[in-house]
């Protein structure tokens, strides 16, 4: 008796732990975001297992004054909610080159450099059954060095549409 009851206590606890969800073994897309200026990502997705991924993505900001491009790599870890939601959060790290044109006095300034930063992402995303794209809503906050404006942190908020494969 002992043995049944232990047993339908690991049956019970395996059937709300067990979530039906997939990560696709690759996805590649858009991502746009806003991150001292209005650009766009290329988003690349790597499935390693059922619960994690690889993000890889490179993309361009442009605001009045700074052009920049960015590379960000992130390990992401993915939670199913229900049926096609899942949210999901990761770290990471990238690195960026911007230009930064600006006018003080009547004069024109042209100051450009690099830098580093660490990153973390925490999201939504829902994937469509009957087509094999994906949309996605997340925040990405990085800390690094040597921006532009010494602001050493930033705020990336971003809508993706990713086709699977």
């Amino acid at each position: 008796m002992k043995k049944i009851i232990v047993s339908a206590i690991m049956l019970f606890g395996f059937a709300f732990t067990a979530q039906s969800q997939e990560i696709s073994k690759h996805a590649l897309g858009l991502r746009l975001g806003d991150n001292n200026g209005f650009g766009g990502e290329v988003s690349y997705q790597l499935g390693l297992n059922q619960k994690n991924r690889l993000e890889f993505d490179l993309g361009w900001r442009n605001s009045s004054d700074v052009d920049a491009i960015k590379g960000v790599a992130l390990y992401q870890w993915v939670w199913n909610i229900d049926g096609g939601f899942n949210w999901y959060a990761g770290v990471g790290g990238g690195l960026a080159a911007w230009d930064h044109d600006y006018y003080n006095n009547n004069y024109r300034y042209n100051d450009s450099g690099t830098y580093v930063f660490a990153a973390g992402d925490i999201g939504i995303e829902y994937r469509f059954k009957e087509v094999p794209i994906t949309l996605s809503l997340d925040a990405r906050p990085e800390i690094g060095s040597g921006y532009y404006d010494d602001d050493n942190f930033g705020f990336d908020v971003g809508l993706g549409v990713k086709f699977r494969f």
